[in-house]
């Protein structure tokens, strides 16, 4: 008995456990993960926004839009989300509004504002712009003095064309000072372009844009000058060798169509030779 009375007592120690991470548990972590989420999709829908056209902003749109197909300028069309309008070619409603080669409509065969031209298509355009620009890339190879004068241009394909941009650089100016006098180098341009188009008989407008001045200025130049430099352009290309009745518009944006962020950049200083659709 006093062996028992003189042994160690028995203690039992209970570790309580906390579920969850603690006091604040775990659902921090999903808060969290989808904040960045969130983020990571908004920064792409401001890079989206940035670095794409409005048509095809529309195409997206349309491409996400829960409805069927209706839309005429873009959206689904072999099912929800085929690629094609319902106004296209090969998916013909039923109720006659569409089109196909056999039955086109009055504005154009598929229909539609942005549809395809009957004209000339999308591939077509494309295939006529990869040309002059191998030209243009040919010709730059020629000599230093068209290599320099290459510098000023760039090309792109718009809904109304091919369009030719030539711009100002910060240390050589296509024209002498504020007016409408051409340097040397726009009369390298335009002889240039004068022997690229010829390989083609499509029609021609000449946009005319310059930047925008202080608005300290009492009378603002922007427009007569942006019109002035296209008429200059005009008569420098028929000069060269284009026949004037291709040429069939020549219009001045003033500053009104910046492409840069800077309305004031030298950048917008620039003329656009628009190699038009058969059908504008």
């Amino acid at each position: 008995m006093d062996g028992q009375s003189n042994a160690r007592p028995v203690i039992i120690k209970r570790k309580k456990i906390v579920q969850g991470g603690g006091h604040h548990g775990g659902a921090w972590k999903v808060a969290y993960a989808d904040f960045v989420t969130a983020m990571m999709a908004f920064f792409m829908l401001m890079w989206l926004l940035n670095a794409t056209t409005e048509k095809q902003r529309k195409g997206l749109a349309d491409y996400f839009s829960p409805t069927i197909p209706v839309n005429r300028i873009s959206g689904g069309g072999d099912g929800a989300f085929g690629g094609d309008s319902v106004f296209s070619e090969e998916a013909r409603p039923s109720d006659g509004t569409g089109a196909n080669s056999a039955q086109a409509t009055a504005e154009q065969k598929n229909g539609g504002e942005g549809g395809v031209s009957a004209g000339m298509s999308q591939s077509e355009m494309r295939a006529q712009a990869a040309e002059i620009e191998k030209a243009l890339t040919a010709r730059s190879g020629e000599s230093m003095t068209m290599e320099r004068a290459l510098r000023h241009v760039v090309t792109k394909v718009t809904d109304e064309g091919l369009v030719i941009e030539i711009f100002d650089l910060d240390d050589v100016p296509l024209f002498d000072g504020l007016t409408a006098t051409p340097q040397p180098v726009m009369r390298d341009i335009a002889k240039l372009l004068a022997e690229v188009l010829s390989i083609t008989t499509n029609k021609l407008a000449v946009n005319g844009h310059v930047r925008s001045f202080p608005i300290t200025l009492i009378n603002n130049p922007a427009w007569a000058m942006s019109s002035a430099r296209a008429q200059a352009t005009r008569r420098l290309l028929q000069e060269a060798g284009i026949d004037s009745e291709r040429i069939t518009r020549i219009s001045g944006y003033a500053d009104r169509k910046p492409v840069t962020a800077n309305p004031m950049a030298i950048r917008n200083n620039r003329l656009e030779v628009v190699l038009l659709r058969r059908d504008r």
